[in-house]
């Protein structure tokens, strides 16, 4: 598997940006009819040429939602993009997919705040999820209970760390998965808000298949 990876583009995930996710199962809940004028009182924007569906936070991060409002429903997973990328396809000897893959990265970087790289390392991307991982720590008060380099979150390009850890309601887990709108081709590096409901018990570090099964129920939709 290669270490480098064609583009990387991403925005640090600061501390207040994580306090509100947090946050946002537990708020008030919405009608549907009013979430256009709170997206836009928030300083909100709809980022439907980045992740159909999406929401462009005041903070600059990309959110996604299994509800249309994200606000007041704990029992919904959620997740926040603060970096994407294009890994290297070791199928893709000549390329192919570049010229419609380095557009969209492209449209990731141009959104205020981001910034990019190309070419990158699986490196790079690491120290990208080191940092954000930092300001999960400082924001929960807590370490991760669980840490594994893992590729099971992903369709193409390398293994990289996740992270997990579990408040008294969610689980949290830091670190990639595929990008389901480009059909895979890219990786989000993000921050999952999942219902610990899903699956509670959290399995041993030395049993990494199981977690490994773990971070996938929590992670994929």
């Amino acid at each position: 598997m290669s270490d480098r990876v064609h583009a990387l583009a991403h925005k640090p995930l600061a501390v207040a940006a994580i306090a509100d996710f947090i946050g946002y199962p537990f708020e008030q809940r919405i009608p549907e009819e009013a979430f256009a004028e709170a997206v836009e009182r928030r300083g909100w924007s709809w980022a439907d040429d980045l992740v159909c569906d999406a929401l462009l936070t005041n903070h600059g991060h990309v959110l996604l939602s299994e509800s249309y409002v994200p606000f007041g429903f704990p029992d919904t997973r959620h997740l926040l993009v603060f970096g994407e990328v294009y890994p290297v396809d070791e199928d893709d000897h000549e390329m192919g997919n570049g010229p419609w893959l380095f557009p969209i990265v492209d449209d990731w970087q141009k959104q205020p705040g981001w910034t990019g790289k190309r070419p990158a390392t699986v490196e790079d991307c690491e120290r990208v999820l080191a940092r954000a991982a930092q300001a999960v720590t400082v924001c929960l008060g807590s370490s991760p209970e669980r840490t594994i380099v893992s590729d099971a979150a992903v369709v193409t390009g390398p293994a990289m760390t996740h992270r997990v850890w579990r408040t008294p309601s969610h689980a949290l887990v830091l670190g990639p998965h595929a990008d389901n709108g480009p059909y895979g081709y890219l990786t989000h590096l993000q921050l999952s808000l999942t219902p610990l409901a899903c699956a509670p018990d959290l399995p041993s570090a030395d049993d990494t298949g199981a977690l490994r099964r773990w971070i996938t129920v929590h992670v994929d939709w």
